[in-house]
């Protein structure tokens, strides 16, 4: 195996690390240099749109908000699958497309024991 073949994927990820951390110490550095870090009460307090806080931060939310998350991810991946899948259909051909239909039932499943546990039901 010729690794010459991974030299643009290393250069992509270092450029990528580069790009995601070069400007965070650029930003550490200038304040150590500036010497504007000196932290009061009013810039440690948290801000919570203009109010003081009025609840914890760690306050339980109901089931269903997270089922509801898990229920978007699935149908927004789903979808996500079907563009390439459609534009590539003459090229799988037949085999290609009965997948898709065991892809799409077991999601159909899945979406019908979710609406008869009731988690579509928002109350």
């Amino acid at each position: 195996m010729n690794l010459d073949q991974y030299l643009p994927v290393l250069l992509f990820i270092l450029v990528g690390v580069g790009v995601g951390v070069a400007p965070q110490a650029m930003g550490w550095m200038i304040a150590l240099g500036t010497g504007n870090h000196r932290p009061d009460a009013a810039k440690n307090a948290p801000y919570e749109c203009g109010f003081e806080a009025f609840e914890d931060a760690r306050m339980k939310f109901d089931v269903r908000y997270y089922l509801v998350a898990i229920l978007f991810i699935l149908f927004d991946l789903e979808i996500a699958f079907l563009f390439p899948w459609a534009v590539a259909l003459k090229e799988i051909g037949l085999v290609g497309f009965w997948a898709m239909m065991i892809f799409l039932a077991i999601l159909v499943v899945g979406f019908i024991y979710e609406w008869k546990k009731g988690a579509l039901d928002w109350e």
